[in-house]
């Protein structure tokens, strides 16, 4: 599922965002209402998590604008520091779909979302399509290839997953380890080889490509 995301504290950012692609979304993030707005009139999201407190346009400005200058019914939640009721009210009235309080534990708003989803029939499928004929499946460690599937090991999985969150990006073998193996259990870069090396074999070789002295980047 696609989610925007606009949080302009970038270290709320960051956790959210890692929490989120944890979880198997595909997340656009944003760090002013203005770049949000032209992501949703632009692009087609599951939905949106909006701070109120942005530059140059707020959370709550955003969400008036898509609800009446285009009809824009992507369903929102708004983040927000503000404990007073008239920021709530003014939610409501522009047309907010749900509303959480900072500061927030991660599990309050999976279920917030889990709820969103329900209400709005959003299927959560933690499938990802890779093209026309290749699937990966995160939850059970399979890869679809024209109606065959292929088991993968529990890291390469990971790795997996980490390349279709970051695709089009390079990623260094330091990030993957940092962001997937625990700090006593890191491989060596060797390892981390074969495993690319297993995963090239099953999706294709052009898929993964080596940037020499830097790391990997995912098409």
């Amino acid at each position: 599922m696609r989610v925007l995301l606009l949080e302009d504290d970038m270290a709320l950012n960051d956790l959210l965002s890692d929490h989120l692609e944890d979880k198997g979304y595909d997340v656009t993030l944003c760090t002013n209402g203005q770049e949000a707005l032209e992501y949703l009139i632009d692009e087609k999201f599951d939905f949106a998590l909006l701070d109120i407190n942005t530059p140059i346009m707020t959370g709550i400005e955003v969400l008036k604008t898509i609800r009446e200058d285009y009809k824009n019914s992507t369903p929102v939640i708004i983040l927000t520091a503000y404990q007073d009721t008239k920021h709530l009210k003014d939610s409501f009235e522009n047309g907010v779909d749900d509303y959480i309080k900072k500061p927030f534990d991660l599990e309050e708003l999976d279920q917030r979302i889990m709820k969103l989803c329900r209400q709005f029939s959003i299927e959560q499928n933690s499938n990802i399509q890779i093209d026309e004929k290749l699937f990966f499946e995160p939850d059970s460690c399979l890869i679809l290839l024209d109606n065959k599937s292929v088991s993968i090991a529990q890291k390469e999985r990971d790795i997996l997953k980490y390349f279709c969150n970051h695709r089009n990006r390079v990623v260094s073998s330091e990030e993957l380890l940092q962001n997937i193996w625990a700090y006593e259990d890191m491989p060596t870069d060797a390892t981390i080889r074969v495993y690319i090396k297993n995963l090239r074999e099953i999706i294709g070789k052009d898929r993964i490509k080596t940037i020499r002295g830097i790391g990997y980047k995912f098409e």
